[in-house]
């Protein structure tokens, strides 16, 4: 089910929220866990089996992690329950693009015959919740949070449907004491409208507007120089306010619902340089890279060359948690290269001595250009566009859909907002009746949007 679905704004939601807020407090742990599930098995109800199972692998690791007294067999316990998550991970993400890899690697040297790929359909979501689950028995070993001593509670955690499908990936010690305990006040649930209006706004009226251009750019043919770079600017627009925008919603969904889960999106495109760009973007995924994958790697305590080591092996499995692609390899070494050099370059960086507002300048183009690698279906087609952005295949001509008054100015908005605005973070402590006064009619403009346009899922459902 889509946030920015008619079943979603006008059935499911509503329902939901009148209900838990008709219940007493012992029920609503049970009553969020049933809903997230039928949210989830929406989409199809054979993979709410698989959330099940990666919540009773993390819950009775972290209850057997906690229960050991000596740290070999709680170490034993730990490798379990991070080897279970991540071969359901595996198997349903990976397993046939290693069958692929193999058979064009095979193929090429003339070696064998071609394996038969299993046809494995990816369970929406799986690298958020896997990742979110799997912090729990991580957290327990490391002492940073207590198991919960209730079932159902661990149950709501890993479901919680505002951010079970793309985020943020909330670990548990952030929500263990909302999960006992929570506020729930006029001003919060506003605040929580406010959140989910702004987001559902950014993926109707601005995401979904760059479409056009992203799709002609990508997707028909080598382009021209000017189709290559509208189609790649508008494609930088459209991930960065569909997903930020999805964040947003599933704040303010669990506003709503009394919980206040972490930001997920501080103006990224205003970074001043690439490490600053990931303090920024998909917050909850770099902490999680930081604290689970580059720490335990050793972080920059080992000397410089290591240093770089680990910074590469974090990005290249940051990019192949993305998903089952080369090109996803691709971007995130070219990424953990850029976070590498700016490291060893220190204050002899060029973009240090810019003014501000040319290291943002700077730092954009390069994400920008990092994005041909992540929306691009095949190396073959990332190839293409870049070479198009390089005017091999000529000038070219834009589509007209794409000069027109339905584009540009969504383009404008997306621009101002993403270089100029202020966070919508910043506005969480400032809602008034005011707010709602815009808040309500803009929702009003969205919802007519949503029930008038074509299907449009989120860009990170993929994941």
């Amino acid at each position: 089910m889509l946030f920015n679905s008619y079943e979603f704004l006008l059935i499911f939601l509503p329902v939901v929220v009148l209900v838990y807020y008709a219940l007493p407090w012992r029920c609503r742990a049970p009553w969020l866990t049933l809903a997230s599930y039928m949210f989830y098995g929406w989409w199809r109800t054979d993979c709410v089996g698989l959330m099940l199972l990666l919540t009773a692998i993390n819950y009775v690791g972290g209850r057997m992690i906690h229960r050991s007294q000596r740290r070999g067999v709680r170490a034993v316990w730990l490798a379990l329950s991070v080897a279970g998550s991540l071969g359901v991970l595996g198997f349903f993400k990976y397993v046939d693009f290693v069958l692929d890899s193999w058979n064009g690697l095979s193929g090429a040297l003339g070696v064998g015959e071609p394996t038969k790929l299993l046809g494995i359909v990816l369970p929406v979501g799986i690298s958020f919740y896997t990742f979110q689950s799997m912090s729990y028995p991580i957290d327990i070993y490391r002492g940073v949070c207590r198991p919960t001593r209730r079932l159902i509670d661990f149950a709501c955690y890993v479901s919680l449907f505002p951010q079970l499908i793309a985020g943020p990936i909330v670990r548990y010690n952030e929500v263990a004491e909302q999960l006992n305990e929570r506020s729930h006040t006029a001003e919060k649930f506003a605040r929580g409208l406010v959140f989910f209006v702004v987001g559902l706004a950014k993926k109707a009226l601005l995401a979904d507007a760059m479409a056009v251009a992203a799709d002609a750019a990508f997707d028909q043919g080598p382009p021209g120089a000017a189709l290559a770079w509208a189609g790649l600017l508008a494609y930088a627009f459209q991930i960065y306010f569909d997903f930020s925008g999805y964040s947003d919603m599933a704040i303010g969904l669990g506003l709503m619902l009394g919980f206040e889960f972490p930001q997920n999106f501080n103006s990224p495109y205003q970074a001043t340089g690439m490490r600053d760009f990931w303090r920024r973007w998909h917050m909850s995924l770099s902490r999680w890279l930081r604290d689970y994958l580059y720490i335990s790697l050793g972080g920059s305590r080992r000397g410089r060359v290591r240093t770089v080591v680990n910074v590469m092996a974090t990005m290249l499995l940051g990019g192949l948690w993305h998903g089952a692609n080369w090109t996803f390899v691709l971007w995130g070494g070219y990424h953990g290269l850029l976070i590498a050099i700016e490291r060893a370059l220190g204050s002899r960086n060029p973009l240090s001595r810019l003014p501000a507002w040319a290291k943002r300048a700077g730092t954009f183009l390069l994400v920008v250009l990092g994005w041909v690698f992540f929306r691009a279906a095949t190396l073959g087609k990332a190839g293409a566009l870049f070479a198009g952005l390089v005017g091999v295949h000529g000038l070219g001509s834009l589509p007209t859909a794409v000069g027109e008054a339905a584009f540009l100015v969504p383009f404008g908005i997306c621009a101002a907002v993403a270089w100029l605005a202020p966070n919508v973070w910043t506005w969480r402590l400032r809602v008034t009746e005011r707010t709602l006064a815009w808040a309500l009619p803009l929702f009003v403009v969205c919802l007519y949007v949503v029930l008038t346009s074509d299907y449009s899922p989120f860009l990170y459902f993929q994941f």
